[in-house]
């Protein structure tokens, strides 16, 4: 990504706008022009500052993301996974699931959609749930050799997917709590 000159409220209009898009079109109809005209940008810098549209609607979900996994260390796994539960209300996870399901969609026919899901999103997700499970290892809370440890990802995953499927609800923190305490800390052996 180039530098930016944009001032930090400045980039967060714009990433906000972005996503306001991205929920009331979805992410094919989601034009450069369209989102140079709704932030009173020139499509040329919208491409100069992020390259293409996977990385700019990639980087405003990332933006929008309260905080890293891998920052959160209320020194227990509970205390962790509890404390990033608390850090989103129940409209902003509604908000994020909706986007979430419409991006599922648009990475089928958009490879570089998915690229940029991983490289930008996912990939330091994962690295911030690494930290976060490794220092509960460090701490003793749990074995290095549990077998549900490489499937945390999964689990966490399932929860979004899982519900709306199944329930035809969107999770909230009362579901997310429960599923914690329920399945994800059971499975791990805490």
């Amino acid at each position: 990504m180039a530098r930016t000159r944009l001032t930090p409220e400045r980039e967060s209009e714009l990433y906000a706008a972005v996503l306001d898009l991205l929920r009331e079109v979805g992410y094919d109809a989601l034009t450069m022009d369209a989102v140079a005209a709704r932030t009173r940008s020139s499509k040329a810098t919208l491409y100069r500052q992020w390259g293409s549209k996977p990385t700019l609607v990639v980087t405003a979900l990332r933006h929008n993301k309260p905080v890293s996994l891998g920052d959160v260390d209320t020194g227990s796994l509970r205390g962790d996974f509890h404390a990033v539960l608390s850090r989103s209300d129940d409209c902003q996870m509604e908000k994020n699931a909706a986007l979430m399901r419409g991006l599922s969609h648009a990475v089928h026919n958009n490879p570089d959609l998915l690229q940029a899901l991983r490289d930008l999103l996912i990939e330091p997700e994962m690295t911030g749930l690494d930290e976060l499970l490794r220092r509960a290892v460090e701490r003793g809370e749990l074995r290095p050799d549990q077998p549900a440890l490489k499937y945390v990802p999964h689990m966490l995953i399932g929860a979004f997917a899982a519900r709306q499927l199944v329930e035809d609800r969107d999770v909230d923190q009362a579901f997310l709590t429960d599923y914690l305490d329920s399945v994800i800390l059971p499975a791990l052996g805490v």
